[in-house]
């Protein structure tokens, strides 16, 4: 039988997150789990499904796989190793209610890893189109390299926890009932610093600005995100880095305005280029390129420079320039300059029809239209 597709399976959307995916599976796993459905084997299939699901869309590499090939790139039978089957039902149940209870049961908490940090980046519409590289200063919390990230003082080690004896977890009983939690001494680590490190006074961490030199491609938008792995901060006692992510945003620019991979800009021109015709300069982004404007042109006119637009970050397209020519009304007018255009604009009533095609088609309306309320 072709199994489910995963995301349809937890209930979630392509595009949904880790913390979505683990709320999801938390939710459905509290539900199917065999010790609440005793010898309901529906319920216990719909388990390992979901538990399967959730181990696939939380592995970076699996879930990538999987969303490019489908269950073929997760097939255990094609080199990847089983998954799903054979759970083991007493460590799900610790996953579900980890967040409780301090950990998995019986089990020593592990630290925490570093949280992620995100850069807001802004960026000019040249270096986003060209790509360019930027040096970052990143202020976070870094391993001690005094300690190396142990939190104990050199030449010391962490020791086992008197209180949970290295489990992280004590029991508490209430008559019948027993309940476990997080050591309150150790923090649910099993072990405990007594001879700290003074430069991190036993955190392991310390704060500290590093500088990065990120590589951005060219192409990029406002809201792309590039991620860094492990250059987040530094994680509890030696754990793994949470990444950097840089959010990329682009300046307003003085000429062009960008939307996806096309370029849209105005051009001036003035009456007489517009009416007789000609050439025109125009700017892009490699340079100036010369435009020809036909006779007659109107206000607003669109002229499209294909390829003058910006390279997709994500394929080799190139979008286009779009130009909107403007008619220019001169100002600042000599009596000479308004005598001339006194006189041609008489010569042009004189033909109305022939030379304001437009004026003459909307006053024609504009008549019709009041016609039309008096009749």
């Amino acid at each position: 039988m072709s199994k489910r597709d995963y995301y349809e399976v937890l209930g979630v959307g392509r595009d949904a997150s880790e913390r979505d995916i683990k709320k999801a599976y938390k939710r459905l796993a509290m539900k199917y789990h065999p010790d609440r459905n005793p010898g309901d084997a529906e319920a216990e299939a719909s388990f390992k499904e979901v538990k399967e699901a959730y181990e696939i869309l939380t592995d970076d590499q699996k879930r990538a796989a999987y969303d490019q090939f489908g269950h073929a790139g997760v097939d255990p039978n094609r080199g990847g190793g089983g998954f799903g089957g054979g759970a083991d039902f007493g460590d799900i149940f610790g996953d579900v209610f980890g967040d409780i209870f301090g950990g998995r049961r019986g089990g020593r908490q592990q630290a925490r890893s570093g949280a992620d940090l995100r850069y807001n980046l802004e960026l000019s519409l040249e270096e986003a189109v060209k790509g360019c590289k930027k040096e970052l200063k990143i202020p976070s919390l870094a391993g001690c390299d005094t300690c190396n990230g142990s939190g104990a003082k050199p030449g010391t080690s962490a020791n086992t926890c008197g209180t949970c004896h290295g489990t992280g977890q004590v029991q508490m009983r209430q008559g019948f009932f027993a309940v476990q939690q997080t050591c309150p001494s150790c923090g649910g680590r099993g072990k405990v610093i007594t001879d700290p490190c003074t430069s991190c006074r036993g955190q392991g961490r310390v704060e500290k600005t590093k500088t990065l030199s990120v590589t951005i491609p060219a192409g990029v938008d406002t809201g792309d995100r590039i991620r860094l792995a492990g250059e987040g901060e530094a994680g509890e006692m030696g754990a793994p880095a949470g990444d950097l992510y840089v959010q990329v945003h682009i300046k307003e620019h003085p000429i062009f305005v960008r939307d996806g991979n096309n370029l849209y800009c105005e051009v001036p021109i003035s009456f007489a280029n517009a009416a007789l015709g000609g050439e025109i300069e125009v700017p892009t982004l490699d340079g100036r390129v010369v435009l020809k404007v036909p006779a007659e042109t109107q206000t607003g006119r669109m002229f499209r420079l294909r390829g003058k637009g910006v390279k997709s970050v994500r394929s080799h397209a190139v979008g286009d320039l779009v130009c909107k020519v403007i008619i220019e009304t001169p100002v600042n007018l000599t009596e000479r300059q308004k005598e001339l255009l006194r006189e041609l604009d008489e010569t042009c009533a004189a033909s109305a029809k022939r030379h304001k095609p437009k004026a003459e088609g909307f006053f024609d309306g504009v008549k019709k239209f009041f016609d039309d309320l008096t009749s």
